[in-house]
């Protein structure tokens, strides 16, 4: 997959602020990419390896993530409003101040995700693996945490 709307898709690409809205980059490689501020509303990046990537303050809205991997990502002040990242790996990513407002991460791995202060409103984490999750001050408002695992998670100050 080497060329989206005109940008080199490959590990360690330099993608900061690309308007890659509504790519189809299903399966694509993008360890170590420099995504900050890129726009990636609406693509589908279904089973993406977006391992050690970097994904701060990108817009993911309504993006498909399903069965992602994120490991080691920065997604530090990301918009993932209404994304769904069902089955994804989010394991030790920084998702501190994200909005994942609405998003679906059923069966996702978020152990030892920091997600401090992030806004998990409406979100759907029905079976999703968050032990050892730092959830400080995360807005949980009408989220679905059916089936998830909490265990030795930090919810200090949540909103519930």
């Amino acid at each position: 997959m080497p060329i989206v709307n005109g940008y080199d898709i490959r590990p360690d690409a330099d993608l900061r602020g690309a308007d890659l809205r509504g790519a189809d980059l299903r399966g694509a490689d993008l360890r170590g990419a420099d995504l900050t501020e890129a726009d990636l509303s609406g693509a589908d990046l279904s089973e993406v390896n977006l391992g050690g990537a970097d994904l701060s303050a990108a817009t993911l809205r309504r993006a498909t993530l399903s069965e992602a991997n994120l490991t080691g990502a920065h997604l530090h002040r990301t918009i993932l409003h209404r994304a769904d990242l069902s089955g994804a790996n989010l394991g030790g990513v920084n998702l501190g101040g994200a909005d994942l407002s609405g998003a679906t991460l059923r069966c996702a791995t978020l152990a030892a995700a920091i997600l401090a202060a992030a806004t998990l409103t409406d979100a759907d984490l029905t079976d999703a693996d968050l032990t050892e999750a730092n959830l400080t001050d995360a807005d949980l408002r009408r989220a679905t945490l059916t089936g998830a695992n909490l265990h030795d998670a930090d919810v200090t100050g949540t909103i519930r």
